[in-house]
């Protein structure tokens, strides 16, 4: 039986003999069913159609892994690479042969991690392929797992060190669980703050922004901004680096998201 991925958000499915009725992460008020309604894939089926993965060096010690052609929201995953283990922070629903020599070139996959259910993808898939890699997963957003795996380790929100400076934050907004991963090696030893849409970098990327729901444009209260800002700021960050290609902070990211989070709350108390 295949796992079926939804075309709208790319989450892959538990092994079914039909597709599933409907994807409980789409009908959730911060995403949305297609046009054309619900429509399913796989990766086999993918692969056929001519998806492939894009990998690309970000930086030194920082792969990106997205996909081309575009496919759902055209996101890119991140591999941070230490000498302590690797981190996946965020999935894509393709895993191409290509992509598997290049990530084992890269060191291969210790931990899996996720800014916010959109981005979770196939990332059983991904544990499987190195070795059953732990996928941690917030207890707060355990309802949006679609495919249960023994790798899955659920979370209590505490910042968790996965390996020696790259820890885990919890801090709230677009849902419940949302993450974000700081890592003092990259950026050159100034540290990078991963935010996937957590945090979302703006065309202007002097600035980000915060949002309950991106597409469906529902704003973020006052309060849940602040918790955001206070769960980052004990962290020393230089660059962001978003859930989508170029969509970086390249220097002075900490005082952006005070600057951001300033601008935000101050329109959204005006009169």
């Amino acid at each position: 039986m295949p796992n079926y991925i939804c075309k709208t958000c790319g989450v892959q499915f538990a092994k079914s003999p039909e597709p599933p009725a409907e994807c409980p992460i789409c009908l959730d008020p911060r995403q949305y069913v297609g046009w054309e309604g619900q429509q399913w894939t796989t990766m086999d089926e993918l692969l056929k159609n001519g998806y492939r993965n894009d990998v690309r060096v970000e930086e030194a010690g920082l792969l990106g892994i997205g996909i081309t052609p575009s496919f759902t929201i055209g996101q890119r995953a991140l591999l941070v690479q230490t000498p302590g283990g690797n981190i996946l922070y965020d999935c894509v629903s393709l895993l191409d042969d290509e992509a598997v020599s290049q990530i084992e070139d890269a060191g291969g996959i210790d931990f899996i991690c996720f800014s916010h259910p959109h981005f979770y993808d196939s990332n059983v898939e991904y544990s499987r392929t190195f070795g059953g890699a732990p996928i941690i997963i917030p207890e707060a957003d355990r309802e949006h797992v679609m495919r249960s795996d023994p790798a899955i380790e659920y979370w209590d929100g505490s910042p968790r060190e996965l390996v020696p400076g790259v820890t885990l934050i919890q801090c709230g907004g677009h849902f419940e669980g949302v993450r974000s991963c700081t890592g003092r090696m990259v950026a050159d030893g100034a540290g990078a703050l991963l935010v996937g849409d957590s945090i979302t970098v703006v065309p202007d990327r002097r600035f980000v922004s915060f949002m309950t729901s991106y597409p469906n444009l529902i704003p973020m209260s006052e309060a849940k901004v602040r918790g955001i800002v206070e769960a980052v700021e004990p962290y020393e960050f230089d660059r962001i680096y978003g859930g989508w290609w170029g969509r970086n902070v390249v220097s002075g990211a900490k005082e952006a998201v005070r600057r951001s989070a300033a601008r935000y709350i101050e329109h959204m108390s005006r009169e």
